[in-house]
């Protein structure tokens, strides 16, 4: 085992900070959500790390995507170096790595926007990694994306947002309060449009007996 996994797994280190290569915008409800997490940085995502007033703990990645000013920069950063030739992206080295250390809770900064299939792939990662029981969601600053699993539903979103269920499935028995137009136990076919575009009136809870997708959340600047 490498020193910095060693590290990692001696040390209570619950909440990860991903700092991904897509878009951001910094906000007070951002700067919240990630205080008191240890961060990594991911090959040019760590451009973001200086805005956000960050101080990353780990850099991993291939750093064909970071210039010789951002590595100047941060050069007493740890850094965890991969080829560029590899069967993962920078991103799933970094989940793993965290994962080592033994998260609990997961944000990936800058994982929405940016190229797309790089998003949807941080959206299924985010499913995935709420199917092993652990919190996680992506940001733009202006807009999140939480995975939407089986199970007891409650997200705490701002009043005004928007928010939009998409279905990776067919939802069975999904239930949703806490919004303007809620949901009882309705069954959601594979495609559907129904659960598009709601806005958020309080607390947003519910249930869902049987499928997976995720939720969009915008307007929350």
């Amino acid at each position: 085992m490498d020193n910095s996994k060693q590290k990692c797994q001696q040390e209570t280190m619950r909440k990860f900070v991903v700092l991904l290569n897509g878009e951001l915008t910094i906000t007070e409800r951002l700067k919240n959500q990630i205080a008191g997490g240890h961060v990594v940085g991911v090959d040019g995502g760590m451009r973001h790390a200086e805005k956000l007033g960050v101080q990353p703990e780990f850099w991993i990645g291939d750093f064909d995507s970071s210039s010789k000013e951002l590595q100047e920069k941060w050069a007493d950063v740890q850094r965890l170096v991969h080829p560029v030739e590899k069967d993962q992206t920078d991103g799933d080295l970094a989940l793993e790595f965290v994962l080592s250390g033994g998260a609990q809770e997961i944000v990936l900064v800058g994982g929405v926007g940016g190229q797309a299939d790089h998003t949807v792939c941080h959206i299924t990662q985010l499913i995935r990694l709420r199917q092993q029981n652990l919190t996680c969601f992506a940001t733009s600053g202006i807009q999140e994306v939480w995975p939407l699993v089986a199970g007891s539903l409650q997200w705490d979103f701002p009043i005004g947002a928007t928010v939009s269920l998409v279905g990776f499935s067919a939802l069975k028995n999904l239930s949703l309060s806490g919004v303007k137009w809620p949901l009882t136990g309705r069954n959601v076919e594979f495609g559907s449009s129904l659960t598009m575009s709601n806005e958020v009136t309080d607390k947003v809870s519910g249930s869902l007996e049987q499928g997976f997708g995720v939720v969009f959340v915008k307007d929350i600047g």
